[in-house]
């Protein structure tokens, strides 16, 4: 006798009422260590953030590692994570760049955000505005009169042309204040500090994590935080609104994607275990002794938020006068 249990298994799948795991099991871990690839070098803040992730998330009991992937303004790391199997085993861990790069207009090898499925945010940190010490200006609005009165003569540096510290740069300096500045564009974050530090570009406007160490030990001075509440740790710090200039506020952030198609139990799988590493206390710790703000919340807050990035680097694009050829 025929079982009656097969034919209305099969017909409640077909019909959706039974989890298709009951058909073919989704496989909830992988078999091989999980890749985090960073699409910037070894020591840019985004390596920072993944090397963490990666050791807490592996002493809690998983296998995972860092794979470095950089070029292309981070457009090489992600199109590779674009394209691997949507099992679950690749993240990439990816910044503002990812929206500011198609609302400038750079054709990339993947559909931004299409190609993924965010799963959370991790860090945040505002960009600030900092010039050599010899820069005989001690606010935005001192700064500005020096432009002035010696227009072409000082130059800001970028971590390249299309970034979003020049995006911002173009916007504040050029739209809003009319300034006679020349960008300075480098491969990345370190040259552009290092050349700002040395006096050979004077101004630079970058993340508050990565100059805040300069600024204690004199090599730069911040003149405003493009950010909407003060810093806690530079308190005297005005932000630029408070210097006079409303709607500037830009800044640094980090989350976490997979390929677009990865199973939907294996991504809130990882949306648990990073916000399960993100929460313990020596991860916060850590992160806010670098300077930044750690951010646990839903994979839907993490889509409305790439959502409204893309929308206001629109703008930013659109008001900096910025083109790619």
């Amino acid at each position: 006798m025929k079982s009656p249990i097969r034919p209305l298994v099969l017909g409640l799948i077909t019909m959706g009422l039974v989890s298709s795991a009951i058909a073919q099991p989704a496989r909830a871990e992988c078999s091989q260590p999980v890749k985090i690839i960073v699409s910037y070098p070894p020591g840019s803040p985004d390596d920072v953030i993944a090397r963490i992730l990666a050791q807490k998330l592996s002493e809690a009991g998983g296998r995972f590692y860092v794979e470095n992937l950089p070029g292309a303004g981070g457009m090489i790391g992600t199109a590779t994570a674009a394209k691997a199997l949507a099992d679950g085993c690749t993240m990439v861990i990816l910044n503002q760049n990812f929206v500011v790069q198609p609302a400038i207009g750079e054709k990339t090898a993947y559909e931004v955000p299409d190609s993924f499925t965010p799963v959370t945010l991790l860090i945040a940190a505002p960009e600030t505005i900092s010039v050599n010490p010899s820069v005989p200006a001690t606010t935005i609005k001192e700064l500005a009169a020096l432009v002035k009165a010696n227009p072409g003569k000082y130059n800001y540096a970028s971590p390249g042309f299309g970034s979003s510290p020049h995006l911002a740069s173009e916007r504040l300096f050029k739209h809003t204040l009319g300034l006679d500045l020349v960008h300075v564009p480098f491969q990345g974050g370190p040259p552009a500090v290092t050349s700002t530090v040395a006096g050979h570009t004077q101004i630079l406007h970058l993340t508050l994590p990565v100059v805040a160490p300069l600024v204690r030990d004199g090599k730069l001075r911040m003149l405003a935080i493009a950010d909407k509440t003060r810093a806690p740790e530079f308190p005297d710090l005005p932000t630029l609104a408070q210097a006079g200039l409303p709607n500037h506020e830009v800044g640094f952030w980090n989350g976490i994607l997979v390929p677009k198609g990865t199973p939907e139990n294996i991504v809130e799988l990882r949306h648990r275990q990073i916000s399960q590493v993100m929460a313990l206390p020596e991860v916060k710790n850590r992160l806010g002794e670098l300077g930044y703000t750690t951010i646990s919340g839903s994979r839907g807050q993490f889509v409305t938020h790439l959502e409204a990035e893309l929308t206001k680097w629109k703008v930013i694009v659109r008001e900096s006068h910025i083109k790619v050829e």
